[in-house]
């Protein structure tokens, strides 16, 4: 397993009902919850607004710590392991943010952007490890001159996409990822990314709330809803057989054309 995370939790402090002296009560965001991920796998995390999803992978990078629980990468417990600790794994477990505009620094060049993870990692033939990464999201080289602002909103993500797997990751987190992108450009970061977890050997996490885009690309899927695990299977049981009432109006939601509507 390249993941298992047990009985995990984690609270934040609700500062709309902070009393005037004292602190402020606590939320309790994700709820106990357990689950591996097999190296290999694409795991999609799902579930509405407020489900702790975007929060939950956040946590197994150990962007967040939680309050309790075990977080296990490959063997090793990082559960409340120090910043000092953790940053020689770092480079193991990377994550592609919902926007990239605010994610890449305007100030950079695309080249820069993938260099300075490259760098920061100890990565000796950078600027080789830059030009393969572009090769590897199907970006032009001469893109590495380019700032974020004179690129499409997919081309942005790309070049997210390429930041993170320039380290050569063991698994990446996708966190919203297609959301703000068009039909199109939607489905050309889903075959990138389809193509790259068989080239690279990733194991890939996919955070959304667009059943269709899961269906598609996920082969596990892990359904919350108030912090807590409501579905944890493979995707065709998901999507054919769901056990939980939670993931049947979810299914339920997911928009279908229809047959008798004709545009012109």
């Amino acid at each position: 397993m390249i993941y298992s995370i047990r009985d995990l939790r984690l609270s934040f402090p609700d500062l709309a009902h902070k009393p005037l002296f004292g602190a402020a009560p606590r939320v309790e965001v994700l709820k106990g919850i357990s689950f591996d991920v097999p190296r290999g796998d694409v795991l999609g995390i799902v579930g509405g607004s407020g489900s702790g999803k975007s929060t939950l992978g956040r946590t197994m990078l150990r962007l967040l710590e939680p309050d309790a629980g075990q977080i296990v990468f490959d063997g090793r417990d990082i559960s409340h392991l120090s910043e000092t600790d953790l940053r020689p794994l770092r480079r193991r477990f990377q994550m592609i943010f919902q926007d990239p505009m605010s994610s890449l620094n305007p100030r950079l060049t695309v080249g820069r952007i993938i260099a300075g993870p490259v760098a920061l990692h100890g990565f000796d033939d950078v600027w080789d490890r830059v030009r393969q990464a572009l090769d590897n999201v199907g970006l032009p080289q001469s893109f590495a001159s380019r700032y974020p602002h004179e690129l499409s909103g997919g081309q942005r993500q790309r070049v997210g996409i390429a930041r993170s797997i320039a380290v050569e990751p063991d698994f990446i987190l996708a966190d919203e990822i297609v959301s703000g992108l068009d039909v199109s450009s939607q489905a050309q970061v889903l075959n990138l990314l389809e193509r790259l977890v068989a080239d690279l050997g990733l194991t890939l996490g996919f955070v959304s709330h667009d059943l269709s885009v899961v269906r598609r690309l996920c082969s596990h899927v892990l359904v919350l809803h108030h912090g807590e695990v409501v579905e944890n299977a493979a995707n065709k049981q998901v999507f054919e057989a769901p056990e939980a009432e939670y993931t049947q109006s979810l299914l339920d939601a997911i928009p279908l054309p229809d047959p008798k509507q004709i545009w012109f």
